[in-house]
């Protein structure tokens, strides 16, 4: 099901389905700010990543000694979130365990992902609970993460902005695993232009709080997204060597495995743990302008 936020700036859309934001559009010019999921280049607009981020090697891994396969990125955002609380300005969903997600993801959980709209702002928000259902020292590993696709028509020549940074060093190309490849991205006034072959090495994948604000720019110097976060890495997409309209940033709780990944659950590099009733609370922003 869709459902709206608007205030006197924005007017935004979301679908229950993958709790995935759809549209976003200026209330003045109507300029629509989110890519529109045409299939022709990558058929998403903005899905959440839980409980896995990222491509796991071999697409399985193992838990008390036990071999799981898992889709990239994990099941959330192929499934029916229940609304659980709509307001105006403000929108939650919850996402619980059930025996089908129970036979490749062997945890109990509950997943809430929020969004508040402020002025030209979107607060996104996770929380994601431990029940402890089957016993007091149950363990949950997760991953969570975002991947809002912005529109941008005439993407060459456009300006990625890297708040306070020289240069930005990431992983190589991104094939499913990731690579141990460490490359250099140069800027210039913290900022890179992107080149019709920008995104033909895919994913830049960005660790070790280099920034935490990042942002689109016209050639013309004006930006108009950009994104706040405090997640210890990101990653900036966009399908590689299709030209596609649009550019992702991707404040990330994960990543995908190395390619030399034992395949270890527990030993799974930016993975996260809850004991038993415990929570774990983040939150990230988007400013359209």
């Amino acid at each position: 099901m869709r459902y709206i936020l608007e205030n006197d700036n924005l007017i935004a859309e979301f679908d229950s389905f993958g709790a995935e934001l759809k549209s976003v559009k200026n209330k003045t010019t109507g300029l629509e700010y989110i890519w529109n999921g045409d299939p022709k280049y990558w058929g998403r607009t903005a899905p959440v990543l839980f409980p896995f981020v990222g491509s796991l090697k071999d697409g399985k891994y193992t838990f008390e000694d036990k071999e799981y396969k898992m889709t990239s990125h994990g099941f959330a955002r192929d499934k029916e979130h229940e609304l659980l609380r709509k307001s105006d300005d403000e929108i939650w969903f919850t996402l619980k365990d059930s025996p089908e997600t129970y036979g490749n993801y062997p945890f109990h959980f509950e997943f809430q992902n929020g969004y508040k709209l402020e002025g030209n702002t979107i607060s996104v928000f996770w929380r994601v609970y431990n029940p402890g259902q089957e016993r007091t020292d149950e363990t949950l590993y997760f991953s969570v993460g975002a991947h809002p696709a912005f529109a941008c028509k005439e993407k060459s020549g456009c300006r990625l902005y890297f708040k306070g940074a020289d240069e930005i060093r990431h992983h190589g190309n991104l094939t499913g695993t990731c690579t141990h490849e460490s490359l250099t991205l140069k800027l210039t006034d913290n900022r890179a232009i992107i080149t019709p072959d920008f995104f033909d090495r895919s994913t830049y994948i960005i660790e070790g709080g280099q920034t935490n604000e990042v942002g689109i720019e016209t050639p013309e110097g004006h930006r108009f997204i950009t994104v706040t976060f405090n997640a210890p890495l990101f990653a900036i997409w966009s399908p590689e060597k299709k030209n596609a309209p649009f550019i992702c940033i991707e404040p990330w709780y994960g990543r995908a495995d190395y390619d030399d990944y034992s395949g270890d659950l527990t030993l799974r590099e930016y993975g996260n743990r809850l004991a038993a009733k415990e929570t774990f609370e983040n939150v990230y922003t988007i400013k359209f302008d």
